[in-house]
């Protein structure tokens, strides 16, 4: 399983978003800092779910990386998050 199916499959199972895409950005930062050459370190996603209402930002940031848990996260060099209610 990739990463970015991974990341989609925590967070739909986490929130059950109305709206869900992970795309993965790996490849316009090829050769730079953090690229492991994995083909699978830069992910951008944009997340719209009824549980992210009242909450602040850093709160949902949190929220999503809570849901994707240390493992996942430590695994990923840059994580882009569009996350609304």
């Amino acid at each position: 399983m990739s990463r970015a199916d991974e990341i989609q499959m925590k967070l739909e199972a986490a929130f059950e978003p109305s709206l869900i895409e992970v795309r993965n950005d790996s490849a316009r930062h090829a050769g730079h800092a953090g690229d492991d050459g994995s083909g699978e370190s830069h992910f951008h996603v944009m997340l719209r779910a009824p549980a992210f209402e009242g909450q602040s930002r850093i709160a949902r940031h949190r929220a999503v990386h809570a849901a994707l848990g240390p493992d996942l996260v430590a695994e990923i060099h840059a994580l882009s998050l569009d996350v609304q209610a």
